[in-house]
């Protein structure tokens, strides 16, 4: 599906930018052309000025149709050859049929030459027009006048070749730009993508996870209605032992769903949470008088040191809840007879809250993974302390919201300790 997905993120990139340097190359293409088209014009025209009006050719065609009599380009001392010599040129005086009068010409050429191209100028006088002759490439202009016509020859085939180099150099560059653009298009959506393949592996993973977690409390609660109805003659106190089971996994599925949901909110409310100020350092006091009972029926040493009237914005409840997460999770997690340590106060440029325990630890491996959803270090453990691995998960969440940062540091077999960095109003 992803290979798919690239493919098409990669051949929709690939026809856009195709398409575009088509374009920029077809406008470069068309101005060069155009300039071209012009200068030769151009050029002709000064031929044409530079040959005479109008017929005003010299000398006498011999036999062959060739030039004869005075110097090229000299008719009673005036100069009538081309003015600008950049290009080879030439004229001819044809008749209505084509027939070679007269010739004007600063270069040796056959009589057979000047046929051919009298041929092809007859065959659409215009004002301007070309035709390619022997591999050579002629621009001329016919003027009809009372003999015939008077045409103007002008070899154009260098500035022909620039187009012709022009379009090779496209189309060079544009195979070497393909080629890069496909191997950096590639790169980039390899890139796009791996965001969205984690997601969905997430995703799959997570509702792996809950089908799961929820396939075992009702398979309990099933064969615990097997079981009543196995017995449907006794009274509801002989059967109150299946009776507790069922309504003990409904609340493990109560709160599996709870948890469940409140991260699905999380994730759809960010933009709309209203964030106030609070005082951070009262809320954390107000869960650890909740949690102290808890704390000393297991009988761990607890300490704490909170740094008052320290105060940040957002939502008081849910850093209630951060807390009471990381409490509950260092209390199920300490070793026997063991000690937790909570810590509230200014960290350099921010306030950060610090719960520790002692206990097996967290090996380093697992470190950056504890936050995702139903992650376990110890998964059967985790279910027999009434867990379901979502608690850092939700802290997680809610501590981004506030624009915090969690992170958790462990030595193992000695203890584990939760970070929490939060700005200061």
């Amino acid at each position: 599906m992803f290979n798919k997905l690239r493919n098409r993120l990669l051949l929709m990139n690939m026809v856009i930018i195709s398409v575009i340097m088509l374009g920029a190359f077809a406008t470069i293409y068309t101005i060069t052309y155009q300039n071209v088209r012009r200068d030769v014009q151009m050029d002709l025209q000064h031929e044409v000025d530079s040959f005479g009006k109008l017929g005003g050719a010299i000398g006498k065609p011999d036999g062959a149709g060739g030039k004869r009599g005075g110097p090229p380009g000299k008719k009673g001392g005036e100069m009538t050859g081309p003015a600008h010599p950049r290009s080879v040129s030439f004229s001819l005086q044809t008749d209505e049929q084509g027939n070679i009068l007269e010739t004007n010409s600063r270069f040796e050429m056959t009589g057979d030459f000047y046929a051919a191209v009298a041929k092809k100028a007859a065959a659409n006088p215009a004002q301007y027009s070309k035709f390619t002759l022997d591999g050579t490439r002629w621009a001329y202009s016919a003027m009809q006048n009372q003999a015939g016509y008077f045409i103007v020859f002008m070899d154009v085939t260098p500035q022909e070749r620039i187009l012709t180099t022009l379009i090779y150099t496209f189309s060079v560059v544009a195979l070497v730009m393909l080629g890069i653009i496909y191997l950096t298009s590639r790169y980039f959506a390899d890139r796009s993508i791996a965001p969205v393949k984690e997601a969905f592996d997430k995703q799959k993973r997570f509702i792996a996870d809950a089908s799961h977690e929820l396939k075992t409390p009702l398979a309990v609660i099933n064969t615990n209605a097997d079981v009543l109805l196995a017995n449907g003659t006794d009274t509801i106190n002989e059967q109150a032992k299946w009776l507790h089971h069922i309504k003990s996994e409904t609340e493990r599925m109560k709160i599996l769903t709870r948890d469940l949901l409140y991260l699905t909110e999380m994730e759809d409310a960010r933009s709309r949470m209203i964030h106030v100020p609070f005082d951070l350092s009262e809320a954390v006091e107000s869960v650890i008088l909740t949690m102290e009972a808890v704390i000393f029926e297991k009988d761990l040493a607890f300490d704490y040191d909170i740094e008052p009237n320290l105060t940040v914005t957002g939502s008081s409840e849910q850093m209630k809840q951060v807390a009471m997460i990381l409490l509950d999770n260092a209390i199920k997690y300490c070793n026997p007879k063991g000690s937790i340590s909570l810590v509230l106060k200014r960290h350099q440029n921010h306030i950060q809250l610090s719960v520790s325990n002692t206990g097996p630890g967290i090996p380093a491996e697992h470190l950056d993974k504890i936050f995702d959803r139903f992650y376990r270090v110890d998964a059967s453990r985790s279910r027999q302390s009434g867990g379901y691995g979502l608690g850092l998960a939700i802290a997680k969440s809610i501590v981004a919201q506030h624009r915090g940062k969690i992170y958790a540091r462990s030595v193992p077999n000695e203890t584990t300790t939760f970070y929490v960095q939060l700005n200061e109003r």
